[in-house]
């Protein structure tokens, strides 16, 4: 969340914390989030099964968190999220781009509310000195200071992107860009179940401007499943990530570069094409990847994320990575390589310091093997028109966020994608919508 929120949170009136000296011993918090998406009727030449209906639409999605912690002992915290979920996405099911709109999407599970455990996990602190530095409170953060030289191990259930990717300018879809291109690398196919969670451990290790990451996290028992496979020792994504923080021009900023590696039982593309060519008449439906899926597969990426200020209110990010695009999508979404770039400024000049807006373009690409199968009538796990005439995926977003109260918040987006699942024959799309946050 975003640190100027949060700050207001916490000077507010809610259910907060035992404080010694600005540390919290324990704190409860909460958000609930509700996206409301539409769009518009779009030139649709033909359509597949697994494509987005050419007439227009509409999605909702609605989130309900609690986000508690406490210290049980020194250097330690534990971390509980309870949340409930409803939600439709467009056409009644989760498919036709590579970019989807709305970054909550894959945790809405039908127009009934459900219940589920996202996380409970255990972060250990381990201060070996180098000056210390405060660390504000918010959702899964107790306030308090650690030192610059630091040893953290986070274990339990927990996402990925918790640990690994972070960005202060497009990281939350509940606060900031909605596009799944933006919030994380679109090409970033990180091990985690159909919402995007799972069980590990991270270890990260400060020195200074310095930030060095390695973890494990569990993969789905089946590609984009929601069930865990629990055999971390044969299947799993591992990540390792390099942070240097930098001042350029008395400006913040940070690089990071992070490389990533899944083992799990996938299908290539190459076999699946072959299993089409020798099986004529099968189309439109995912049996050829089915098919397909025998014995393990390395899934490997590399990518760079660069945050920069220009401002105390304005900064520019950029994240790029490339993914070797062989085999299907593990658990993320049907990107091989992406392009993200953009700013975000806060509203102190106009005199709403708490209001933002940002600007965003991403390029998404499919690799050689993925069209090929794509071309001939394959249908994966998102996308599948029947047929493909390839262009990039080309996704331009622009929000702004109003502060409506002093806990709640209205984002008004809009999201223009050409070539939807990377088809020249489908599209433009342009997706218009509305979000309401609150945070207690």
């Amino acid at each position: 969340m975003r640190a100027a929120l949060l700050s207001c949170l916490l000077a507010g009136p809610v259910v907060q914390a035992q404080m010694v000296a600005d540390r919290e011993e324990y704190s409860a918090r909460f958000q609930a989030t509700y996206n409301w998406q539409q769009h518009g009727a779009f030139r649709s030449s033909y359509a597949g099964p697994y494509s987005l209906l050419g007439g227009g639409d509409k999605m909702y999605t609605f989130s309900a968190t609690a986000h508690l912690g406490f210290r049980p002992w020194a250097g330690g915290e534990i971390y509980f999220n309870p949340e409930v979920v409803q939600g439709m996405p467009f056409t009644g099911n989760l498919v036709g781009l590579g970019g989807f709109t709305n970054g909550e999407a894959t945790r809405a599970g039908g127009p009934n509310p459900t219940f589920y455990r996202q996380r409970l996990f255990l972060r250990q602190t381990w201060n070996q000195g180098g000056g210390s530095e405060a660390i504000g409170g918010e959702a899964n953060q107790l306030a308090g200071s650690v030192d610059r030289h630091r040893t953290v191990l986070t274990v339990g259930n927990f996402s990925t992107l918790d640990v690994f990717d972070d960005n202060r300018y497009a990281k939350d879809p509940r606060t900031q860009f909605m596009n799944w291109s933006h919030w994380t690398y679109g090409a970033f196919d990180y091990a985690a179940d159909a919402r995007g969670f799972g069980w590990g451990a991270a270890l990260e290790w400060y020195r200074g401007d310095w930030v060095f990451r390695a973890g494990r996290m569990s993969s789905p028992r089946v590609p984009n499943g929601l069930e865990i496979d629990p055999a971390l020792g044969s299947h799993f994504g591992d990540q390792i990530e390099i942070e240097k923080a930098h001042v350029i021009g008395g400006q913040p900023g940070r690089v990071r570069v992070l490389a990533w590696r899944n083992r799990a039982v996938l299908a290539s593309f190459q076999d699946a094409l072959a299993w089409l060519k020798a099986n004529p008449g099968v189309y439109n439906d995912p049996s050829a990847l089915i098919a397909s899926r025998k014995g393990e597969k390395i899934k490997y990426g590399l990518g760079v994320n660069v945050e920069q200020a220009l401002g105390k209110d304005l900064g520019v990010f950029l994240r790029v990575m490339q993914a070797d695009g062989r085999t299907e999508t593990h658990a993320f979404t049907e990107i091989d390589a992406s392009l993200s770039v953009g700013l975000q400024q806060t509203g102190q000049r106009w005199g709403r310091p708490d209001d933002s807006w940002g600007l965003a373009l991403a390029r998404n690409h499919l690799s050689t093997d993925r069209r090929r199968f794509l071309e001939a009538g394959g249908i994966s796990f998102f996308i599948g028109d029947g047929a493909l005439r390839y262009r990039p995926e080309t996704i331009l977003e622009v929000y702004y966020s109003l502060r409506v109260h002093k806990a709640m918040w209205m984002t008004l987006d809009w999201q223009r994608i050409d070539n939807p699942a990377y088809n020249a024959d489908r599209g433009p799309l342009n997706v218009f919508a509305v979000r309401l946050h609150a945070e207690f």
